[in-house]
C-alpha cells in the first residue's frame, strides 16, 4: 500500500542545569494519530531536538517504507535547517574547519542517512503559540516534552 503523506511534529525540551531531557513526536498518517516519547539524562536541548526526529522518522520507514511525501513539522530553527546543511557537513566528514567533530556529529550523521535521497519537507513554525487548529499537534508535542522534563526533573529532587 502506497501511502500519500505522512506529517510529523516534533519537538525536545531540557533542563540545562541538571540535562536532563526529553522528545515527543507526533505521527498523522491517514487520520491515525501516534505518539512517541523518551527522556534522556545528560543531554542538550538540541541533542532533545534531533531525537525526537530521528525517532520518528524511524519508526515511520520501519511501518510505512512506501510513504512518497514526509512532512517535519518542528519549532526547531536546528532541526529545520540542517538538512540543507548535511552535503556540506558530509563532504567534510562532520568535521568543523578546525578539524575537530561538530557537535552531535553521531546524531547528526544518523539524521542525515535517514534523510538521504527521501521525500522529507522540513517546515518551521513558531514555539508556543496559542491553539489554532492549524498548529495544535506542535503545542500537544511541546507540552509532552516539558511534562515529561518536570516529572524526571520532580523524581530527583523527592529522592
Amino acid at each position: 500500500m502506497i501511502l500519500k503523506s505522512i506529517t510529523i511534529y516534533t519537538d525536545g525540551s531540557c533542563h540545562t542545569q541538571l540535562k536532563i531531557g526529553a522528545w515527543a513526536a507526533v505521527i498523522l498518517v491517514d487520520g491515525k494519530k501516534k505518539i512517541l516519547t523518551g527522556t534522556v539524562t545528560n543531554t542538550t536541548h538540541q541533542i532533545m531536538e534531533l531525537m525526537a526526529a530521528i525517532n520518528a522518522l524511524e519508526n515511520v520507514q520501519e511501518a510505512y517504507p512506501s510513504a512518497n511525501q514526509i512532512e517535519i513539522i518542528s519549532d526547531s530553527q536546528y532541526v529545520v535547517d540542517l538538512p540543507a546543511r548535511l552535503e556540506k557537513l558530509s563532504a567534510a566528514n562532520y568535521q568543523s574547519k578546525q578539524g575537530k567533530p561538530i557537535q552531535n556529529a553521531a546524531l547528526v550523521q544518523m539524521f542525515h542517512q535517514l534523510i538521504k535521497d527521501k521525500p522529507i519537507t522540513f517546515t518551521k513554525v513558531k514555539a508556543h503559540l496559542k491553539k489554532t487548529g492549524s498548529n495544535d499537534y506542535n503545542i500537544e508535542v511541546d507540552k509532552l516534552c516539558r511534562k515529561l522534563v518536570r516529572e524526571r526533573v520532580n523524581g530527583i529532587i523527592a529522592s
